[in-house]
């Protein structure tokens, strides 16, 4: 936004300071001195009794520089805009929700060192590539439950995901409907503009019918490709199920992104939330451009013709 259509002032009642301008120029043009001896001297002897009379009038001089000074100084502090900045304290970033499925197919190893362990890494990964942002995690099963609050505490979130284990959800099950939900509801309750990533190795298929309508979510696949070798030993680890996930994701208006060895799975997830928070706006987070600073050098170049030889006498007359 850079247009001058959108100038504005953003402290308009600093123009009120013009009117004791108006008041005070005038009340100098009355004192000067050529007015006050003019009831004295005879209008004739005046023009040669005075110093400084031949050039009174001209520009500029002091009572002209003296309104000039106090109209750009009023106009600064009024605070002309047209321009938006980033707030320095403002959220740059959206805030995140993390729901992360704790099924028993997450214990599988066929992702070393298994997928749950695989999905706390990156979450550590991904709160690094975001430092200061906004971030909760959910965990569900066959119910969805608050592990962590919002919070910019990057370690507590990675403390408390390292600690899940399908043995603490108390129903068996993949309610990724509630997950979604109470992701929202964190969302709501904040009052945040944000993303919601889903870390799961499988979705149902009937799920996709009940998915909550509007509702948008990123999906992080925690499972290997059909074909990958499966560890003999540890729970059954079904392959990845991609045509439904991929559905999943476009029911979701989002992406599905396959778990990586590298980090460029969770390069490309923090770039997407990163862009614009999901439900918000490219002005959340931004201020109006405060422009008034400009003015403080003219300001000063008006001060130092304060410092002009004779100016002193032409103040008097």
């Amino acid at each position: 936004m850079s247009s001058l259509s959108n100038l504005h002032l953003l402290r308009p009642m600093w123009l009120l300071a013009l009117v004791p301008m108006l008041l005070l120029i005038w009340l100098l043009w009355r004192c000067r001195g050529d007015v006050a001896w003019r009831r004295v001297i005879a209008p004739h002897l005046l023009p040669h009794l005075l110093a400084g009379n031949d050039d009174k009038d001209a520009w500029p001089g002091p009572m002209h520089l003296l309104g000039l000074f106090w109209l750009v100084g009023v106009i600064a502090l009024a605070g002309p805009s047209w321009q938006r900045e980033m707030a320095p304290f403002g959220d740059q970033r959206g805030a995140l929700v993390i729901a992360l499925y704790l099924g028993p197919s997450m214990l599988a190893e066929d992702i070393q060192p298994s997928r749950l362990e695989r999905a706390t890494h990156k979450i550590r990964d991904l709160l690094a590539l975001r430092p200061g942002a906004r971030t909760a995690l959910v965990a569900y099963a066959g119910s969805a439950h608050v592990v962590m609050p919002f919070t910019t505490d990057a370690r507590l979130v990675e403390q408390f995901a390292g600690e899940l284990s399908p043995q603490l959800m108390p129903r068996p099950g993949n309610d990724v409907r509630q997950a979604l939900a109470l992701s929202a509801q964190l969302l709501q309750q904040a009052e945040l503009a944000g993303n919601v990533l889903l870390i799961t190795d499988v979705i149902p298929p009937d799920a996709l019918s009940a998915l909550p309508p509007g509702m948008h979510a990123d999906i992080l696949a925690m499972a290997a490709p059909p074909g990958a070798p499966t560890p003999a030993a540890g729970p059954p680890a079904p392959a990845l199920d991609r045509r439904t996930m991929e559905a999943a994701a476009r029911a979701l208006g989002s992406s599905m992104v396959e778990v990586s060895v590298d980090d460029s799975d969770v390069r490309k997830l923090a770039r997407r939330f990163d862009r614009q928070p999901a439900g918000g706006t490219a002005e959340q987070g931004e201020r109006w451009r405060d422009a008034g600073y400009y003015l403080l050098l003219p300001l000063a170049l008006i001060v130092l013709l304060w410092f002009r030889r004779g100016w002193a006498v032409r103040w008097q007359g």
